[in-house]
């Protein structure tokens, strides 16, 4: 990324833990919006990637008016140790946004590294889809500071955030975080902690529903999302939603909200199963319930 630190907005910057497709596309829209990011991962291969990709969606968000027009790029570099969140060379670290796996294991243990690291009152923003904050917060050294995020993807695209407020989080956290979706253009709509929000809680298991009934034959996957758009004002349909979503995700996420509700509707139906096991996981692998040419991650 060749942007320079042009705007107030790049003094500060942002640390993402993770450069998959949540990590690049909330790190490309804080990069279109000026500010510094420091992006951090473990997986080389991932890590060399991510300023291409997330260069590919700057650019594509320009073009599609989604991002301010008289903003040059924020300044993006890569690290692959958790040290290099404080040690950025590209400003005053505003927040730390975790955007890894949706494993509530592996999220605990990156949240807990980070945590160590960073001054005392930096935001520390958990962006996940259902494990609930409250669970996150005991594996952090100041649950004050921890908060969650659910980006939608692209996040360059849906301009409304929901945010989890955890049972320890800070009000100064609170108000930290929605100045800084703020900058970046979003909305923010605060929720009470919970398995799977709202969003999830209320999509995820539709999701599975749908799916249930593409295994059942009742339908094909086109039509079930042809009437889910037509009939009921579903913008994409449920199974093109799942795959924009990643059908892993998907799956992790249904575990979480099943283990933790005892809803039988969350449990992954063996179709989504089946197809997380053959490496058709959506968008990102090129084939799900639909099949996609060229790399749209």
């Amino acid at each position: 990324m060749t942007g320079q630190n042009a705007t107030p907005g790049a003094a500060q910057r942002l640390a993402v833990l993770g450069a998959g497709v949540m990590g690049t596309g909330i790190a490309a829209l804080a990069v279109g919006h000026g500010i510094a990011v420091s992006m951090i991962d473990v997986d080389r291969r991932r890590l060399a990637e991510a300023t291409d990709r997330v260069d590919r969606q700057v650019r594509t968000a320009r073009l599609m008016g989604a991002l301010p027009e008289d903003t040059r790029p924020g300044l993006l570099d890569v690290g692959l140790s958790l040290a290099d969140v404080s040690a950025g060379r590209t400003g005053i670290l505003t927040a730390v946004v975790e955007a890894v796996t949706e494993d509530p294991n592996a999220k605990a243990k990156v949240l807990a590294d980070v945590s160590a690291l960073v001054a005392p009152g930096t935001p520390v923003v958990s962006n996940t889809s259902s494990i609930p904050i409250g669970e996150l917060a005991r594996s952090v050294a100041r649950p004050e500071d921890l908060i969650g995020s659910h980006f939608m993807n692209p996040p360059y695209l849906i301009r409304t955030v929901e945010v989890i407020r955890g049972p320890r989080t800070a009000a100064h956290t609170l108000d930290a975080v929605r100045g800084l979706l703020t900058t970046l253009g979003r909305e923010s709509v605060v929720v009470e902690d919970a398995p799977g929000f709202v969003t999830s809680r209320i999509l995820h298991p539709m999701i599975n529903s749908a799916v249930r009934v593409v295994a059942a034959g009742t339908a094909s996957v086109e039509s079930v999302d042809k009437l889910l758009q037509g009939c009921l004002g579903h913008p994409t349909g449920p199974l093109r939603t799942a795959d924009l979503i990643g059908l892993d995700n998907l799956v992790d996420s249904l575990w979480v909200l099943h283990e933790r509700t005892g809803d039988e509707s969350c449990r992954p139906c063996e179709l989504l199963l089946t197809k997380v096991r053959a490496g058709h996981l959506g968008r990102k692998s090129g084939r799900g319930f639909y099949h996609y040419e060229g790399d749209l991650r």
